[in-house]
């Protein structure tokens, strides 16, 4: 085994950081290199050197952390950040392996050294396998299966107890103003319910309704005649036990249902419509049929509100580790590309309300939940899963809080019939 392998490696990767190593490093043989202040990634095994070679970049490294085989000593918020600084001011961008032997045949001789060369490691277990056609209704409920259905007693343990999983609605910046997620949650189900004009009677669908966070305050709150559809059985068995706890049997049903198959049940259309941040999971090629869905299922003069995360650049499905880990076939764009749907949709757009802000401080309240009950977490659903939700949440919080990624409630009504009479709210 060659001595002092952290420097070695420092030295190798330098043609291709264009630098030095942003963050410290420590090799499995004891060895250190890097900035002596600050977090330290630390490489516990020659395989995670094997999955980086094979995935140079953000998959690469997350199959290696999710596994345990990469760790971070200190805050991994504070290593992603100084990582992503130093590549973005060096201006270096992903790399095809077959690049690695042009730019950096040190690495590779080092590699062989620690036998690290091979064929390409077997995925972690926590990676989504998915199958068949793109959105196909067997594919989407695999892809929603792989993140919903990991189970109701893990989302207790990061949500609030509306478990509504979605950006919150805050009043000022909790850190001076002391709200709770949970008041915050209650405010963003207040203001959808409010915002589509619902009143006592109502009949409202809620489409990807979650674990029932909307689909219950509105019955509950104001009166509304529900009925929320998922394709996630577990959620599903989740907010029945919850109608019947609060004795709702009479105001809200569940369906298990593709939204697809909505407009068939033949129940519709709607006083008013909502749909909280499932859109992202209907793919490009199909939000036209989803838009024409919410238009069908809403009468004339009702107002539908879509509220759904945004992004721009590459990567709409949120990059390499979010498309393999968390949501496999996501698809965002920029708002305006969204409203622009909406619009050739049939659907009149009333106002797009910006929420960017309030996801990052609804993820710090998730993550700060998800950190006190790591131990929890661990003996639920293992360290392997654990470790996937740590880099997703952390992730997640960079994304919204520098801009890569937005939310937004865009309001639309159906022409014609009468305007629904509701207040003005912002």
């Amino acid at each position: 085994m060659p001595a002092s392998i952290a420097p070695r490696l420092e030295a190798a990767l330098a043609p291709v950081l264009r630098g030095p190593f942003p963050v410290g490093l420590r090799a499995w043989d004891g060895s250190r290199t890097g900035p002596a202040e600050g977090p330290v990634l630390v490489l516990r095994s020659p395989r995670a050197l094997q999955r980086l070679l094979w995935s140079p970049g953000e998959l690469g490294a997350a199959q290696a952390y999710v596994t345990g085989e990469l760790d971070i000593d200190g805050d991994v918020g504070e290593a992603l950040d100084a990582t992503r600084a130093a590549l973005l001011e060096r201006g270096v961008s992903g790399l095809d392996p077959r690049a690695l032997a042009r730019t950096a045949p040190g690495l590779l001789s080092l590699a062989r050294e620690v036998g690290a060369l091979g064929r390409p490691l077997p995925p972690p277990a926590s990676q989504a396998r998915v199958r068949g056609r793109l959105h196909s209704l067997g594919r989407d409920r695999d892809a929603i299966s792989h993140h919903y259905d990991l189970s109701n007693a893990f989302y207790e343990l990061l949500l609030d107890p509306h478990l509504a999983y979605s950006s919150a609605w805050f009043a000022a910046d909790p850190a001076t103003s002391g709200q709770s997620l949970e008041s915050a949650q209650a405010a963003k189900l207040d203001l959808v319910c409010r915002k589509v004009g619902l009143r006592e009677g109502a009949r409202f669908l809620d489409v990807g309704c979650g674990w029932g966070s909307l689909s219950l305050y509105a019955a509950e709150h104001f009166g509304a005649q529900v009925t929320g559809v998922t394709i996630a059985a577990e959620q599903k068995a989740f907010i029945d036990a919850r109608i019947h706890e609060r004795g709702l049997e009479d105001r809200v049903t569940i369906r298990l249902q593709d939204y697809r198959d909505v407009p068939s049940a033949g129940d519709g259309p709607y006083d008013a419509v909502a749909s909280i941040e499932m859109g992202e999971h209907v793919g490009e090629g199909n939000y036209p049929a989803y838009v024409a869905v919410l238009r069908e299922c809403v009468k004339p003069g009702g107002y539908v509100l879509v509220q759904q995360m945004s992004r721009r650049g590459r990567h709409p499905g949120g990059g390499p580790f979010i498309e393999s880990f968390i949501a496999p076939d996501m698809h965002m764009r920029p708002v305006g590309e969204t409203v622009e749907l909406l619009e050739s949709g049939g659907l009149e757009v009333r106002d797009v309300h910006a929420m960017r802000e309030h996801y990052v401080w609804t993820v710090d309240a998730w993550l700060d939940t998800f950190e006190k009950n790591w131990a929890s977490v661990v003996d639920l659903v293992g360290e392997e899963v654990a470790r996937v939700w740590r880099l997703y949440l952390v992730g997640g919080r960079q994304a919204f809080r520098d801009g890569r990624m937005g939310v937004d409630q865009m309001l639309a009504r159906r022409p014609g019939g009468a305007p629904v009479a509701r207040e003005a709210v912002r």
